[in-house]
């Protein structure tokens, strides 16, 4: 195996917002900094400060426009963008309800309502209920968009840490394995099975692709990535190599 880091991106708020990065430093047993730090409440749920599954808060699942929201993580606090929005600058410390208000138009009017938002447990928020980082294969991805008959965005699949230079789905051949990535080591946990969130177009918001479809008729499954626990901590930035260990 030979591989190196393709794409990082996190995402500041569960279901809410793409932010690529350059770098990034990896804490032992906790999740990938900066990422699903918030989530938002539907109507009817309630806070436990704990982690909760994801049909609790928006997501782009339940919410295609969702997936059309890029994020800058700023000193004051995050900037949001959407094709059919103005930008909205806000501190989610203490001004979570203009990001309920901002969001308007984007989540649909027939599912429960935004209702408040919440910052994650120290294990993070992401669909599983430990601190993980997922990682994704670009290989993968050509593969899935050369049977989608399409190019596929990587924003679809909500990953952190992308590889070049694997053999298609050879990932799905590390569970239980160790990978060093950049100065830190990752154990390698379990796969990703996916959900409606991949058929929107993170351009438009609009679903346009039944990914679901595709990998259960191609390769039987929809999993897509796989889930790590940060073992050792350490710096990861774009062009690292990967390396099982």
């Amino acid at each position: 195996m030979s591989a190196s880091v393709g794409l990082l991106w996190r995402y500041p708020i569960k279901g809410i917002g793409c932010e690529p990065l350059t770098s990034v430093t990896l804490t032992a047993d906790r999740p990938f900094p900066g990422d699903r730090a918030w989530a938002v409440l539907r109507d009817g749920q309630t806070d436990t400060g704990e982690w909760q599954r994801c049909a609790t808060f928006l997501r782009g699942a339940s919410g295609p426009s969702l997936m059309a929201i890029m994020a800058t993580t700023t000193q004051q606090g995050i900037d949001l963008r959407h094709p059919d929005k103005a930008t909205l600058s806000f501190d989610p410390e203490t001004e979570a309800s203009k990001l309920l208000d901002w969001l308007g138009g984007i989540w649909p009017d027939d599912k429960s309502a935004p209702a408040g938002l919440v910052k994650s447990p120290p294990q993070g928020m992401s669909d599983v209920d430990y601190p993980s980082v997922s990682i994704l294969s670009l290989a993968s991805l050509a593969a899935l968009g050369q049977a989608a008959g399409r190019t596929l965005d990587p924003r679809r699949f909500r990953g952190n840490l992308w590889l070049d230079g694997l053999a298609p789905w050879e990932e799905f051949e590390w569970i239980g394995r160790k990978i060093a990535v950049g100065s830190a080591v990752l154990e390698i946990v379990e796969r990703n099975e996916r959900c409606r969130a991949t058929e929107a177009n993170p351009d438009t918001g609009h679903r346009d692709t039944d990914v679901l479809g595709i990998l259960e008729e191609r390769w039987g499954h929809t999993d897509f990535g796989i889930y790590a626990r940060v073992i050792q901590g350490g710096e990861v930035s774009l062009g690292d190599s990967a390396v099982l260990i």
